[in-house]
């Protein structure tokens, strides 16, 4: 069973499906965070990676994000590569990911890409207020990523917010589940933890017959 939780930036998708996988079990539910997946711009100069457009589907290395999914639904081990948000770069160690009874995929623009639509059995968006999402991200980029405050909010305008209007608030209408993020998300976490268990129940049934 392969989950997509959707949703702009900052809007607590990552949260939610780390809280998924710590309530259900790392055993038993496995994360691929599509963030990973950007492409590496080690031949661009800093300054030109820095204007880079992040937010757009063509950032993503969505060749390999699919061809992981789908071998982990195969039962094979894939090798996900680690980026550095700081250098814009992938680093050259990689992460071994493997196979798990569920897969919960994660990123602003899963549900923009077709093929990654097309392998989900759940589709899961985050619906989190403008505001509430930039201010996270504004403490997120400066804590975690090195950034300046104008920084963040020149790329905020140039390319977060156009690309959230064109590409992911309309992926929200591909989601079987909407989560209001201004609601209490821990029932809405429970819930979602409540499927995933239903799942490898299932599972687990099946293969005792």
């Amino acid at each position: 069973m392969i989950i997509g939780i959707c949703g702009g930036t900052g809007s607590g998708k990552t949260t939610i499906a780390r809280a998924i996988v710590d309530a259900v079990g790392r055993e038993n539910v496995v994360l691929v965070e599509q963030d990973s997946y950007y492409r590496n711009l080690a031949d661009m100069p800093l300054d030109e990676r820095h204007q880079a457009n992040f937010d757009h589907p063509d950032s993503i290395d969505s060749d390999m994000l699919v061809n992981h999914l789908i071998r982990l639904k195969q039962g094979l081990v894939v090798e996900m590569p680690l980026y550095d948000f700081k250098t814009h770069t992938r680093s050259d160690e990689i992460e071994i990911i493997r196979p798990k009874q569920v897969v919960i995929v994660e990123g602003i623009l899963i549900f923009a890409e077709p093929r990654v639509l097309d392998l989900l059995d759940m589709r899961v968006f985050v619906d989190t207020p403008d505001d509430i999402r930039f201010i996270r991200r504004l403490r997120r980029d400066i804590a975690e990523r090195g950034r300046t405050v104008d920084s963040v909010i020149d790329q905020y305008y140039r390319t977060v917010r156009p690309m959230h209007f064109e590409f992911v608030e309309p992926s929200k209408r591909h989601a079987d589940i909407i989560i209001p993020e201004g609601s209490n998300t821990g029932i809405s976490v429970e819930l979602l933890c409540s499927l995933v268990r239903e799942e490898l129940k299932k599972e687990s049934t099946a293969a005792v017959t």
